[in-house]
């Protein structure tokens, strides 16, 4: 019986009503309309989104090399402070190219190696110093919370703009009530207790 109950409370715009105006009509399918934009636009915005951010991150995957390069300099901590991450540090090293020619260039690498040391380094399709790509397995995670996010964000905006709407249709009622009011009021006339 309660089920019942939330149900008509639920659907009472639908229904016949004396009470029930325009304005609740409007807002019923507005709102219906809005719930289903969240089911379907968020479910699909957060499904394209993970497929391009996987297909560009699989792109970055085939796209770049790791290759050998010999280190140029000592890897030391006391190199450059502001250049250093963490346990690594920026230097200098000579690689080959996917083209068979030798670059020089800076990345960074693990500190206390010497001069001379082989070290792996990634490089672009053009040979120029990169990153290491994500993982299949961070860019599936990266993917997921990226369409997540998309996601989020389209259901978002869609209850704000959901909101302004509630908010403009319920100032419209009132101001509808106050002239109804205007008009009414007067012919109660002045009675007190």
């Amino acid at each position: 019986m309660a089920h019942g109950k939330r149900t008509k409370k639920w659907f009472w715009r639908w229904r016949n009503n004396p009470l029930r105006r325009r304005d609740d009509i409007a807002e019923a399918w507005i709102m219906l309309a809005l719930c289903a934009l969240v089911a379907v636009g968020g479910t699909a915005v957060g499904l394209v989104t993970a497929h391009a951010t996987d297909e560009t991150l699989a792109r970055l995957r085939s796209d770049r090399r790791s290759t050998h390069a010999v280190l140029l300099t000592d890897a030391s901590k006391h190199v450059s402070a502001v250049r250093s991450s963490g346990d690594k540090v920026s230097a200098s090293v000579r690689w080959t190219t996917p083209d068979g020619s030798a670059r020089t260039g800076r990345t960074l690498v693990d500190t206390g190696l010497n001069a001379g040391a082989r070290v792996v380094v990634w490089q672009d399709s053009h040979g120029k110093l990169t990153t290491a790509p994500p993982s299949a397995g961070e860019a599936a995670v990266e993917a997921g919370v990226l369409g997540t996010a998309a996601g989020l964000a389209l259901t978002g905006a869609v209850l704000g703009v959901g909101a302004v709407v509630r908010w403009r249709l319920d100032r419209q009622r009132i101001d509808s009530w106050g002239r109804e009011w205007d008009l009414a009021g007067p012919q109660w006339g002045h009675r007190t207790g």
